[in-house]
């Protein structure tokens, strides 16, 4: 018996130290830069969740000497007693502020925000503009600082973007590293601005990065981990809001209540999205037509909201007081649409004005009022069979700003860690579920890429109609030297015919000229100066185009499924 047993025993530690070499062989060769790369993840964890903490304290303290208040959670109601002239000028002054800011550090007077974010990672190998993002961070601090009714996630993430952009420079990342950084900056800072560490990171691998790879999930866990830790050491675990009790579903006849409801907040999410696109518009007419500097635009911006907050001081800010309200239900019926139809002319004039800030926090806003005046109707109609009308303020809540940003997971999940009720699953699901699949049938998926799209970035598309933005026709085509002498004198002749493309275009302005003219190259040109013709650097064949249209997707795949 002694025998077999220790032959057991000296095969299972014999087993066992050969795994363990076979391990460290791996560590050694294998792992010391994935393991490196989770370290870089935790130490730009901790410096977006800083700057997420004090971005969020710079807005208190900046709003608290403004305003004169020593509870900025409360704000509308303290605001409700200074007088008049201080709510008119307060936004005035902070407008042209930001607009003095963006004019001298952004190149169009415009401040960055997660579309950018978005961009950069699809197409700027995970990099964005450290300059511009620096000076909207300060722009969209002093616009929620000063009444601009917007939320701070939009500078937020742009700011933990920059921070990922300044260590993939200083370690030449590559475009996959790249992406892995935006997404851990991203992910900390959405984790330490509301406290909510799942959600940070589903946000970051849903909206930003638009793919849940298995090679970004690890790091992208560890930076939003980080990110939470900041935020609770300075805050404790506390949530955002507190809600007065579990809400309590009548499952098989309230349910349907709830599909109505995911459709209504739909449509009021399009109506908030279409409301700031056609502002924006008509501020740019305005704008062009009476000749105003772009830096005027802001406090212009300003004085519309300042006229406003003289009645209805509920518009100023983040609103979080507001919302707060509308999901403990201590707001009437005409009360919450009022609010409701306010902040989204509020936020669409904020937008419009260029004054900075983000869509998530008044998408919650008038999510919690839509949803609340959704429910004080249903439970007035069938008060028999409905729970709590702060239920529906709960879901209306999600569903509104799941449908704004499109991103249906973290945006439920981000509600529950907001609220701490984890009980009221299957209401917001379903209401999220129904807003988001019917908004992205009447915009671009989300505000985001709706955005990007008004902008000619088809990013909304996939990588099929984006990525042929990113092919200069110059880092494609043949150089004239190369080409033979028959296809030299054919490019010559079509050159003569006004057949040819700029070297400067992409190649998704040069394979719809192989479509129409069925050529199987065409001559690529620079414009002359002065009138002179155009001079022949090159001809770009179908063939190369389309060979590196190719590895571009199957890169993107490679990555997405890696």
């Amino acid at each position: 018996m002694t025998e077999p047993r220790r032959s057991f025993l000296s095969q299972q530690m014999t087993l066992a130290l050969t795994s363990c070499r076979d391990g460290l062989h791996i560590l050694r060769h294998r792992g010391p830069s994935q393991v490196q790369f989770w370290f870089i993840a935790l130490a730009i964890g901790i410096g977006a969740g800083f700057a997420a903490l004090f971005f969020r304290k710079g807005i208190n303290a900046l709003q608290a000497a403004l305003y004169g208040t020593d509870d900025v959670q409360f704000l509308h109601s303290f605001a409700s007693s200074l007088p008049w002239y201080l709510i008119l000028l307060i936004p005035i002054a902070g407008g042209l502020a930001v607009g003095l800011i963006l004019h001298v550090f952004t190149r169009d007077g415009r401040a960055r925000g997660v579309a950018d974010v978005i961009q950069g990672a699809a197409m700027r190998d995970g990099q964005v503009e450290t300059r511009a993002g620096l000076a909207s961070a300060l722009a969209s601090l002093i616009t929620l600082s000063s009444g601009g009714s917007s939320g701070r996630e939009g500078p937020v993430v742009h700011m933990a973007g920059v921070i990922a952009t300044w260590v993939s420079r200083r370690i030449h990342a590559d475009g996959i590293t790249g992406r892995d950084l935006l997404g851990c900056a991203v992910a900390a800072a959405v984790s330490a601005s509301f406290n909510a560490p799942i959600a940070g990171a589903l946000f970051a691998l849903e909206v930003v990065l638009r793919h849940f790879a298995v090679h970004a999930f690890a790091p992208i866990v560890i930076a939003s981990v980080a990110g939470t830790v900041i935020n609770r050491l300075e805050f404790g675990g506390v949530t955002e809001f507190v809600l007065p009790t579990t809400g309590d579903v009548q499952f098989y006849q309230e349910l349907p209540a709830f599909l109505l409801l995911g459709l209504m907040a739909g449509l009021v999410s399009v109506l908030l999205m279409r409301a700031i696109f056609w502002a924006d518009d008509v501020g740019t007419r305005v704008q062009t037509r009476i000749h105003l500097p772009r830096w005027l635009r802001p406090a212009c911006a300003g004085a519309l909201l300042g006229g406003m907050a003289i009645w209805y001081p509920h518009i100023i800010g983040v609103g979080y007081e507001t919302t707060s309200l509308a999901l403990t239900g201590q707001l009437a019926l005409n009360e919450a649409i009022v609010f409701a139809v306010l902040k989204c002319v509020a936020v669409a004039i904020t937008m419009a004005g260029r004054m900075g800030g983000g869509i998530f926090s008044p998408s919650l806003m008038v999510g919690a009022l839509t949803g609340l005046a959704f429910g004080l109707i249903a439970t007035g109609i069938f008060p028999d069979v409905s729970g709590s009308v702060t239920l529906y303020a709960l879901a209306g809540m999600g569903a509104v700003a799941a449908a704004v940003l499109g991103a249906p997971i973290s945006t439920t999940l981000i509600v529950f860690e907001l609220t701490g009720d984890w009980q009221t699953g299957l209401a917001v699901m379903v209401a999220v579920s129904m807003s988001t699949a019917l908004a992205s049938r009447l915009v671009d998926r989300s505000f985001f890429l709706t955005q990007l799209e008004r902008r000619g970035i088809h990013l909304a598309a996939g990588p099929q109609a984006y990525l042929l933005a990113m092919f200069r026709v110059s880092a494609v085509m043949r150089r004239a030297g190369d080409l033979r002498e028959g296809n030299a004198e054919t490019c010559a002749e079509l050159v003569d015919s006004g057949v040819y493309i700029d070297a400067n275009a992409t190649l998704e302005a040069a394979l719809p000229v192989f479509d129409k003219t069925m050529l199987s190259f065409v001559p690529v040109v620079r414009e002359g100066q002065d009138g002179a013709p155009p001079v022949l650097v090159g001809a770009l064949f179908h063939v190369d185009a389309l060979k590196a249209y190719n590895r571009a997707l199957a890169a993107t795949a490679a990555e997405e499924h890696s």
